[in-house]
């Protein structure tokens, strides 16, 4: 077991409540704790890793699998949380806004909760591609129990999404036409040869891993953007798209909507948290405000 260091506050509960949905081991007074599953980067295994939260506020993980990098897995679990990130300034970041301080009261401190990997991020949405939610939610439970790593853990057995190398054999699956999974070949292939890992996609300049995912068969520019801000993780940064500047809009009381310009100064004094302010933002929107008519 390793125990987690953070500075800002931080509620595992409300992370799971906004986000995560995994599965819970421990809901009582004296602690929380939830179960995250997923193939780890590197790709020769999977992992369950338990992260706990005792009533006084500790932290700490324990990874399960059959020969694990442990510390990796750790950190690929604490990265789906944001809680590999040096958070000592989160709340400094109030002082400056008082929009963003009065969000991180109201949900006290919530930061984003990340896809498990830029892989997962990216089957998931080819996957997802003209199906509901619920409909993809079923096929990736399917391919999980059939295909993926399974993982015993004190009587419970959970089960991670397919490694790519086990993917890339898939040939024939109920849910996924000829197209989709040809795509996902062409995600396995790309994960394998390391261009969705979340370090090398973090490493590289935002334009140039945007233009890279791009280039993957199925990948737009809104999936390559989910992509890199919600599988890869970027923390500094503030989206170009209509429905943030119809959010921060909302939220700033102003006239109209903002040009980028615009967002980018009002970002300013949100530095070295943009995309986490950035999802207050919108959570706020989805909570309080509700999606607007027109279509984004």
């Amino acid at each position: 077991m390793i125990n987690i260091t953070h500075q800002a506050p931080f509620s595992l509960r409300q992370q799971n409540n906004f986000f995560g949905g995994w599965p819970v081991v421990a809901d009582n007074n004296d602690q929380f704790a939830i179960a995250i599953t997923f193939p780890v980067e590197g790709w020769k295994s999977s992992a369950t890793v338990i992260i706990t939260q005792t009533a006084d506020g500790k932290l700490s993980a324990q990874a399960h699998g059959k020969d694990i990098d442990t510390n990796k897995a750790i950190n690929q679990a604490l990265a789906t949380l944001s809680l590999n990130v040096d958070d000592t300034h989160w709340q400094e970041v109030g002082k400056k806004d008082a929009c963003i301080a009065e969000l991180q009261a109201k949900y006290e401190f919530v930061r984003p909760v990340l896809f498990h990997s830029p892989y997962e991020a990216a089957t998931g949405f080819v996957i997802g591609q003209r199906i509901s939610i619920k409909q993809r939610q079923a096929i990736q439970e399917r391919l999980a129990k059939q295909y993926g790593d399974k993982i015993d853990v004190d009587g419970q057995t959970y089960y991670a999404f397919p490694r790519p190398d086990v993917l890339l054999k898939l040939t024939e699956e109920s849910g996924l036409n000829e197209n989709k999974l040809q795509r996902l070949h062409g995600i396995a292939t790309a994960t394998l040869a390391g261009k969705l890992d979340r370090e090398y996609l973090l490493n590289l300049p935002v334009r140039d891993a945007l233009e890279e995912l791009t280039g993957l068969n199925g990948i737009g520019p809104f999936y390559a953007s989910g992509i890199l801000y919600r599988g890869a993780g970027i923390v500094d940064d503030v989206t170009d798209d209509s429905l943030t500047k119809y959010a921060i809009m909302k939220a700033y009381n102003l006239k109209k909507e903002p040009s980028q310009k615009e967002v980018l100064k009002i970002a300013e004094n949100w530095r070295p948290y943009r995309m986490w302010c950035e999802v207050l933002i919108h959570i706020w929107l989805r909570r309080e405000v509700g999606m607007p008519k027109k279509r984004y």
